[in-house]
């Protein structure tokens, strides 16, 4: 089985606040994201996170990591210290990231298959962000009339047109499985 999820934000304090996640504490949100993450994968199991692994502390984040089952991939966002969006010595982190427990680290926007369906994979959306603006424009996939599986938005919205946001925020704090997103895209071709 494959999932995919986003924005965890493993160690964030803010998020809690930012996104009205039901949490008193970053130890509660870290431990119910584990647990509901390994409630959901089991071991031979592929999960893709679309950005936005870890904040605060990163060394106490990315150890969480390594207590999520499956084979982790990820696509970094821009709250990721691998990201090539950072510049600064993104290169450097890419070895921290793996040895936190993903398989691979992805760029960018990565063309996939869901159900037998092409969709792209991405941190950000084609358009719309949590915050008033779009940000991070130059970043962003490019349109072609497919569907885009992505985080970065949060709460703002679930399904989007084309573009599904698999962050936890909208999946009840756990990775949502590729039947489910095949389930919304309707096993028809998005243009």
């Amino acid at each position: 089985m494959r999932y995919f999820t986003a924005d965890l934000h493993f160690g964030h304090a803010n998020i809690i606040r930012y996104c009205a996640r039901p949490f008193a504490s970053v130890a509660e949100m870290d431990e119910t994201l584990v647990a509901n993450w390994n409630a959901v994968v089991a071991a031979d199991d592929e999960v893709w996170v679309l950005g936005d692994v870890a904040m605060g502390p990163i060394d106490e984040g990315l150890a969480k990591v390594g207590l999520l089952q499956g084979h982790k991939v990820l696509v970094a966002g821009n709250h990721d210290r691998c990201w090539a969006g950072n510049l600064r010595r993104h290169e450097e982190w890419v070895r921290r990231y793996h040895d936190a427990g993903f398989v691979e680290i992805l760029q960018g926007t990565v063309e996939t298959e869901v159900d037998g369906q092409r969709v792209l994979a991405a941190h950000f959306p084609y358009e719309g962000d949590s915050h008033d603006e779009d940000r991070f424009t130059r970043w962003r996939p490019v349109d072609t009339g497919g569907w885009l599986l992505h985080g970065h938005v949060h709460t703002t919205w679930r399904v989007r047109a084309r573009q599904i946001n698999v962050g936890v925020d909208v999946w009840d704090y756990a990775p949502v499985s590729e039947v489910a997103l095949a389930d919304i895209m309707g096993g028809a071709p998005a243009g």
